[in-house]
């Protein structure tokens, strides 16, 4: 009796997977199924799929490196250098799944990180099961995101210096320590507690707060809160605002450039609210200020055109997972970088919420406000009236 309700479970499940997955060509359904379970659904679709042969072995390897790196977004030499490092951490194997080894593994995961492409797709190109692609992501992702220590690195010593002067060379804003900005990764609908997933423009998303140097290299990643979760609020809970005041992360008195949705502090300058009666020096303020915070947008651009699985809706109903996704894009941002890994990007502008409310600088920390207006008297006049 119990067997065969077990039987009839499995079945039932069963069924239920290929009605998600068929649902849609290009539906990500895949996700919202346990491995498990997507092993089982195999043996029912496997058949189904027409796939090409030796995509990685034969086919990759003949491309020109421009071609490789159309695809994938990176270049040879970057994803060679990251392959080093995270294959042997690939090679351990999963009890009862397809084992591949590490460079099909990166190249799938990359493919998925770099494209729109659902894994029925890619399924089709890397002559894989769902589960071994899905596994394979879920693994180099994970893998991605636990080295950000190493490459998504607060800038110290003369590396500090380097950053406060490169930042002042765009408009003459001193000591600036990294840009601060938010952004939202647009997702489905989660099935648990949705409605708190909402943002201002009404979709679905998770948000990314980050602080980049003058380069677009991110310092500093938090990650996870709900698209309805104000930007002021996940600054509050984000490790930044107890580092604000602290010497060691803020030697000399140098500051982050953050908009209008972030409170004034001394560390942290944010541009003068816009009452229509700004003088010509505060009005050049701003411009410099704006000019100047506006990398952080650019990189915010960079991550999501190279890694266009983050552009319109991150295709993922596991919001536990998210979060380590998204990092992994951001460590594969910064490694591109370190690589001198550019790539030519129709630059779309990053989102922002015109219709945050404006921070007025009297809830500010006073010294802020001293210092802001000290820096207001200093800096030259760029803006052209």
């Amino acid at each position: 009796m119990i067997a065969s309700m077990n039987n009839k479970r499995a079945i039932n499940l069963l069924v239920h997977a290929v009605e998600l997955i068929e649902s849609s060509s290009s539906s990500d359904s895949e996700e919202e199924l346990d491995a498990l379970t997507i092993s089982n659904l195999e043996t029912v679709r496997r058949s189904r799929l027409p796939k090409l042969k030796n995509y990685v072995e034969e086919v990759i390897p003949r491309w020109r490196d421009k071609e490789f790196k159309s695809h994938f977004r990176i270049s040879r030499v970057t994803f060679e250098f990251v392959l080093e490092i995270i294959a042997p951490k690939l090679r351990r194997n999963f009890p009862g799944l397809e084992m591949i080894y590490p460079e099909k593994q990166f190249l799938v995961a990359i493919w998925r990180m770099a494209t729109p492409d659902s894994y029925r797709s890619i399924c089709e190109k890397f002559d894989l099961s769902v589960s071994t692609a899905l596994l394979a992501t879920r693994r180099v992702t994970k893998i991605l995101a636990d080295l950000a220590p190493t490459f998504i690195t607060w800038p110290t010593g003369n590396r500090c210096n380097d950053v406060w002067a490169r930042f002042e060379e765009i408009r003459s804003f001193p000591q600036v320590i990294g840009a601060i900005d938010g952004t939202h990764i647009n997702i489905p609908a989660p099935r648990v507690n949705p409605e708190a997933y909402i943002n201002r423009k009404g979709h679905h998303s998770i948000q990314l707060q980050a602080i980049c140097d003058h380069t677009t290299r991110f310092t500093h990643c938090y990650i996870g809160h709900a698209g309805s979760v104000h930007d002021q609020r996940v600054f509050r809970l984000s490790d930044i605002q107890d580092a604000l005041g602290n010497a060691e992360k803020f030697p000399d008195d140098c500051h982050l450039l953050g908009d209008a949705a972030y409170k004034l502090h001394d560390n942290l300058m944010v541009p003068y609210r816009d009452n229509g009666h700004l003088t010509e020096r505060q009005k050049n303020y701003n411009f410099c200020h704006s000019s100047t915070r506006v990398t952080i947008e650019r990189a915010f651009g960079f991550l999501k055109n190279r890694f266009r699985c983050l552009l319109h809706q991150l295709p993922m109903n596991r919001t536990d997972l998210i979060a380590h996704f998204i990092l992994a894009c951001c460590v594969m941002h910064n490694i591109c970088i370190l690589k001198n890994d550019d790539f030519d990007f129709f630059l779309l502008n990053n989102e922002v919420d015109d219709d945050v409310p404006r921070q007025d600088a009297a809830y500010g920390v006073q010294t802020g406000v001293i210092k802001r207006d000290l820096i207001c008297e200093r800096l030259p006049m760029r803006y052209r009236f």
